[in-house]
């Protein structure tokens, strides 16, 4: 049966990820006659102790919104939102930390988290979950607790019967789960540690990911951007997305014209900053735009807010040509969670000691408003203006200077540097292993290149071939240590029966012994001549004998070519080789018995793994891929 949570998730579009935070049963509950005013209350804390980390974030396509959700079927009343990061997948991430950090400040709420793909948390700490946690067991078991994930487990034995279900949890059982057994539902370390890596640079990161550059932009847009940085975003996608008949709307321009621009400091997310600035774009001479040569110091400027006004333009041309009449602006003070967010704020301190009415005061109140409207205020339902609609309610309402704001250009603090943009393969790598969780101190990656053993590659790539297999993937080794390679011959035999429709009397499995012949089918001169037999049994017998012919005329056909030669064999006690099969081929009939010398595997194993290795030129590729995996690393070529 669907539950309400995958309900909604098909209705989701791509890259968007929910969130909901519940209540957490208590012993001994206050008496509260109405529960959903509580989480409305709690709603207003969360959001005003989050207000110094997003109200100036610049989100890539939605905001982390909150809003109270009535209680439904099994579902209590919750606190849940859902955002849609598009390309940026560290907003997804900001969002995890937002909600690990709400449940370590309100240790009265568990929330859990998701994306298309489910429980993307478990995703990220794959490597380390036991083998009964899938996604189809999953399902309301994985939360984050007073800032540590909880993973509700299932009962291992009898005696646990008596406080854990068999089946999945309902929210409401899992939630008193956490409550009663929160130390038994703990997530082991490594789980919780992957967590962490994954999240533990914010909330650093958040500027970090920050990138001031200059650009040569129209006046309109400059004053829009420096009273609502947040509409960059759509702007850049309204380019980055741009077709042919947006484009239609740049020759010329209507709103932001050539002849106003300025140049300005604007400050970008590294993730829009990328995206604009590897656009090759050449504007349409009908636009009124043009490029200074690519050696003038200013070009970057230049092009970057030439790629701004279209993403602008494109964004106002999609308004309804009645604007602004269809709609009224709303304010944000008749909001009645508006005045018990601006109490929070002052109780968190978020306006830092300003007098109200003072020049900064009124930029933080400002800000403040903006990450109201995006991130509680009325739902999705109502109605909004669209990203063009605000532009141009801006355009409208804000009085600028074009002289003012050319002056102002004339004196901008420095630019930040872009060199972040290209990676060597050096860093490449080292990314993915800090990504990856693998990475490695310099001195100790060259110690373990200086002591590698060839054997324990041989011995990694048998463990790897005899690990189980499914449309799941293959099993790694996590350990080059792997035990001896164990061959069932028993399944093997069943698995030839099945696939061939044979007896296993039909089968003989010392002819599996790699000394004897290749043929992996004796043939058994009594069967055929069995009375009683079926027909099937008379056509397997006949599919037998033809695949055993098969075999043996392309052993005989390949014995006088070289191809023998390309193995190296076993060598006897004087050091040479066995006579190769093209030789020994020379020395019998066609109709005899060919003799097949058994090759060195290892050898050949390892030979071809370094041979393949070294044609990647330092690059990923099939080896290095399957032995890193396996935790073997091998030194870079040296001979290149």
């Amino acid at each position: 049966m669907e539950s309400l949570l995958d309900e909604r998730r098909r209705d989701w579009p791509q890259d968007t990820v929910g969130y909901r935070l519940y209540e957490v049963p208590q012993p001994e509950p206050e008496p509260d006659p109405d529960p959903g005013a509580r989480l409305v209350r709690q709603l207003e804390g969360i959001v005003s102790t989050l207000a110094p980390l997003c109200a100036a974030y610049i989100w890539h396509n939605e905001a982390f919104r909150l809003q109270y959700t009535p209680a439904r079927g099994d579902v209590p009343a919750h606190i849940s939102g859902v955002t849609n990061f598009g390309d940026n997948v560290d907003d997804e991430w900001l969002i995890v930390y937002l909600i690990q950090q709400i449940t370590k400040e309100f240790p009265n709420l568990a929330a859990s988290v998701d994306d298309n793909d489910g429980d993307f948390l478990l995703i990220e700490a794959a490597e380390h979950l036991p083998k009964w946690l899938t996604p189809d067991t999953s399902e309301n078991r994985v939360f984050f607790y007073r800032g540590e994930l909880h993973i509700i487990p299932i009962p291992q034995n009898p005696g646990e019967l008596s406080w854990l279900s068999a089946s999945s949890p309902t929210i409401s059982q899992a939630l008193s789960l956490l409550n009663s057994h929160s130390d038994k539902c703990l997530a082991a370390e490594p789980i919780r540690k992957a967590i962490r890596r994954r999240i533990q640079s914010y909330p650093e990161k958040i500027y970090a990911d920050q990138h001031r550059a200059y650009c040569y932009v129209p006046a309109g847009i400059a004053a829009v951007l420096k009273r609502r940085p947040d509409l960059l975003a759509s702007a850049v996608q309204a380019f980055y997305l741009r077709d042919p008949i947006d484009l239609r709307a740049c020759r010329p321009f209507k709103f932001f014209l050539p002849e106003t621009r300025v140049m300005t400091l604007v400050t970008f997310t590294k993730c829009l900053y990328a995206q604009l600035q590897q656009q090759q774009f050449t504007p349409d001479r009908r636009s009124g735009y043009a490029l200074p040569a690519q050696s003038d110091q200013h070009f970057k400027a230049h092009a970057l807010g030439m790629k701004l006004a279209h993403g602008f333009e494109i964004l106002c041309s999609k308004c309804s040509q009645h604007f602004p009449s269809s709609k009224t602006q709303s304010n944000v003070s008749s909001d009645p969670l508006w005045e018990g967010f601006i109490s929070s704020l002052k109780k968190n301190d978020y306006f830092g000691g300003e007098l109200e009415g003072s020049a900064r005061y009124k930029d933080l109140l400002q800000t403040a408003e903006i990450y109201f409207q995006h991130s509680v205020s009325s739902p999705r339902s109502s109605p909004a203006f669209s990203p063009g609609e605000q532009v141009l309610q801006l355009l409208q309402s804000l009085s600028y200077s074009v002289e003012e704001l050319q002056k102002e250009g004339d004196s901008l603090p420095p630019e930040d540097d872009d060199s972040w943009l290209d990676i060597s393969p050096e860093q490449l790598d080292q990314m993915l292993e800090e990504a990856s969780g693998r990475k490695l101190l310099n001195s100790a990656r060259q110690e373990e290149e200086l002591n590698y053993d060839l054997d324990n590659v041989r011995k990694g790539m048998k463990a790897f071939v005899s690990k189980v297999s499914s449309h799941e993937g293959a099993e790694i080794p996590r350990s080059s240590a792997t035990g001896q390679v164990e061959f069932d011959v028993n399944s093997f035999t069943g698995a030839l029966e099945r696939i061939l429709g044979v007896e296993s009397d039909e089968l003989d499995s010392d002819d599996l012994d790699e000394e004897e012949d290749y043929n992996l089918l004796d043939s058994d001169a009594e069967s055929d001549s069995k009375e009683g037999k079926s027909e099937e049994d008379m056509s397997a017998a006949e599919t037998l004998e033809n695949i055993r012919e098969y075999m043996k005329q392309m052993d005989q056909e390949l014995a006088g070519t070289q191809i023998g030669k390309s193995f190296t064999k076993v060598t006897d006690e004087a050091g040479s080789d066995r006579l190769n099969v093209s030789e020994e081929a020379e020395g019998e009939s066609a109709e005899g018995n060919l003799k097949v010398l058994p090759v060195d595997v290892d050898l050949n194993l390892v030979e071809n793994l370094l041979e393949s290795y070294s044609s990647q030129a330092g690059l990923a590729g099939p080896a290095s891929n399957i032995l890193q995996s396996m935790g073997i690393r091998l030194p870079d070529n040296q001979d290149r």
